[in-house]
């Protein structure tokens, strides 16, 4: 098929690299002429692994290109993504006038039948308005609007797009349901499933699914939060309820609290459309709340460490990105953590492997920069670890002892095991478990 993807962030690359990838014909549109550049070039302006050597090879094989020209994308495109941004406003609502300003342009646009895809994360009845946007400049006949939400997670996007557990797709018309059903036939040759449900239901789905994997993380940190309080270790509850299949092991991990470019804002979201409808929407609040909450644990266990004074302290900071295996810094627990510190007047060397630049333009040169995980813990008095990369979880304990002031571990992320912590002499804190004394 001829497919238009309308924004070239990180949804919208990714679908539109993996449509291409299955040999239909993409052209990605984007207002910013500089990255669209850089996208003919083959660059990607986000790291997601995978993701490069996919957009090499279709830009090659000439499926895949790149435009300004929004006119030049639509007219042959029979299938129109809208991989647009809704960030949310100062309420918490999803801003929504990037995919509504896209649409008044469609109006202008489109002279023979598109089948209009919503593909950003947007609000019960986004479908609903983009229709009557639409309808405002064309008949009926000459569209239909499809929701299809994505459910990519940062570091295996690729995976996910080609290998999806399941694609839902919300619409009424026969005609669209037949077209993305052709669309995704590829995707789904194993045998999962796509479901097929109306446009409103769609959109909530994705709203329903991130907020309850939020709440799921949300419940595990007050667990690991209890566990503290009463001596059990957070990792064997977690082993233990995890094995019950009716929990899953999935997103039950504990730490300093989830991030992203999409639990936040579309819990907030979610939470917002309750109250728009007089629902009361309790669970949903205290999410929130102990999200907020979460990312200053870390910080008062080194208060209680520095006997509440953290001015002139040197802390060594390992992972910046809100995850592994990416370079986003959205909504990172890192930034709330570093933002307290340097409040309190504490100097920060910081390292991770991808997300420092994204670092650099938030913070400038308020943080030291480091060329390597070992190079940010000289002369440091202690070591925090907020995201979990590989690359941290074999390091040479000796040298890190060698290189820090004295041998403190704040971790985060529960990278390590609490009996090597003890064997290797360390004051090692981390997150619902026993505090390890250093000997």
């Amino acid at each position: 098929m001829k497919i238009a993807v309308i924004g070239t962030g990180y949804v919208g690359l990714v679908t539109g690299t993996c449509f291409a990838e299955t040999g239909n014909e993409v052209i990605c549109v984007d207002i910013n002429e500089e990255k669209i550049a850089a996208l003919r070039r083959g660059e990607t302006p986000i790291y997601e692994p995978g993701l490069e050597v996919l957009l090499a090879r279709n830009i090659r094989e000439e499926r895949i290109s790149f435009t300004t020209d929004l006119a030049k994308a639509v007219q042959e495109a029979l299938v129109i993504f809208l991989a647009l941004p809704t960030p949310s406003g100062d309420d918490g609502a999803a801003d929504l006038k990037y995919v509504l300003e896209v649409a008044g342009q469609l109006g202008k646009l489109i002279d023979t039948y598109r089948v209009i895809v919503n593909k950003s994360t947007v609000p019960v009845g986004t479908a609903e308005k983009v229709t009557g946007i639409l309808l405002e400049q064309l008949s009926p006949e000459l569209f239909d609007v499809v929701s299809n939400p994505e459910f990519l997670r940062e570091g295996v996007a690729v995976d996910d797009f080609l290998k999806p557990e399941r694609v839902v797709v919300g619409t009424g018309s026969d005609r669209a349901h037949k077209i993305m059903g052709e669309l995704y036939s590829p995707f789904v040759r194993q045998g999962n499933p796509v479901y097929f449900m109306d446009t409103r239901s769609a959109e909530m789905t994705k709203y329903a699914a991130n907020s309850f994997l939020a709440m799921k993380i949300s419940f595990m940190n007050e667990i690991a939060n209890l566990c503290e309080q009463t001596g059990a270790n957070v990792d064997w509850v977690r082993i233990g309820i995890g094995s019950d299949q009716r929990i899953g092991k999935r997103f039950l991990f504990p730490g300093i609290g989830y991030g992203g470019s999409c639990f936040p804002k579309d819990v907030l979201a979610l939470n917002l459309t309750a109250k728009e409808h007089a629902y009361d929407f309790k669970l949903l609040q205290s999410v929130l709340e102990v999200n907020r909450l979460q990312k200053g644990r870390i910080v008062q266990k080194l208060r209680a460490y520095f006997n509440n004074n953290l001015k002139g302290k040197r802390l060594a900071i390992w992972g910046l990105a809100f995850k592994p295996e990416t370079d986003d810094i959205r909504d990172a627990p890192s930034i709330d953590i570093m933002e307290a510190l340097l409040e309190e007047g504490a100097t920060i060397n910081v390292y991770d492997p991808v997300a420092m630049e994204n670092i650099r333009k938030r913070f400038g040169n308020r943080l030291h920069y480091s060329a390597n995980q070992y190079e940010a813990l000289k002369d440091a008095e202690a070591l925090l670890i907020l995201t979990e990369w590989s690359e941290f979880r074999n390091p040479d304990f000796e040298k890190i002892k060698t290189l820090l002031d004295a041998p403190v571990i704040f971790d985060g992320r529960n990278v390590y095991a609490l009996e090597k912590m003890k064997e290797l002499g360390f004051h090692y804190e981390s997150m619902g478990r026993n505090t390890v004394i250093a000997r």
